[in-house]
């Protein structure tokens, strides 16, 4: 099973970026994913996630009105549009699929991982 994220680069504060998390080896199709952030040293942070069915999506309250999570169960793939971007939002962004169909914050719900992709924001 991989899970490949793309889609990161260096972008100016207020822009916009879309990740894509693009998986195979498994249908995650019934499943329930993530986007997580995280950056060298610290803890893995909770970023959005959808349900199985995309019937209901998840923010954190940093990201929340900026960030949108997104999926197509028929491509077996999970986006995130990212718009209003801000330095602090400077990360590695990996994306994550849980064996469960309901959302959750838990980064241990989570049982398949992405290597993740650098989005920097800096003028």
């Amino acid at each position: 099973v991989q899970l490949v994220e793309t889609g990161g680069g260096l972008v100016q504060p207020g822009g916009s970026l879309r990740l894509s998390c693009a998986a195979s080896g498994r249908n995650f199709g019934y499943n329930a994913m993530a986007w997580f952030r995280q950056a060298p040293g610290k803890v893995r942070e909770f970023v959005a996630a959808i349900n199985w069915n995309s019937s209901n999506e998840d923010y954190a309250d940093s990201v929340k009105g900026r960030f949108f999570i997104s999926r197509d169960n028929a491509e077996n793939a999970l986006y995130l549009q990212m718009n209003s971007l801000k330095p602090e939002d400077t990360d590695t962004y990996i994306c994550a699929a849980a064996l469960e169909a309901s959302t959750s914050r838990l980064w241990p719900t989570y049982s398949y991982w992405g290597r993740g992709t650098q989005v920097t924001v800096s003028s």
